[in-house]
C-alpha cells in the first residue's frame, strides 16, 4: 500500500507538472495511464468511481 501510494503521488506530481507546462505528448499519455492504473489500486478508487457515476447520472438528467 505504501509503495502504491508513493507511486500515485509521484505520478500525480509528474502529471501536474506536465499539465502546467503544457508538455503533453506521448510521454504525458504514458504518465497519465500509469497514474490511472496506480490510482485504481488505492483505497480512493471506489470513492472516485461513485463520484463519476453520480456526475454521469446528474448530466444525463439535465439533457
Amino acid at each position: 500500500m505504501i509503495v502504491s501510494l508513493s507511486t500515485v503521488l509521484l505520478l500525480g506530481a509528474v502529471l501536474a507538472f506536465m499539465l502546467r507546462n503544457r508538455v503533453l505528448g506521448t510521454g504525458g499519455a504514458i504518465v497519465a495511464a500509469l497514474f490511472g492504473f496506480c490510482l485504481a489500486s488505492t483505497g480512493a478508487a471506489p470513492t472516485i468511481n461513485d463520484a463519476l457515476h453520480s456526475l454521469a447520472d446528474s448530466l444525463s438528467r439535465i439533457g
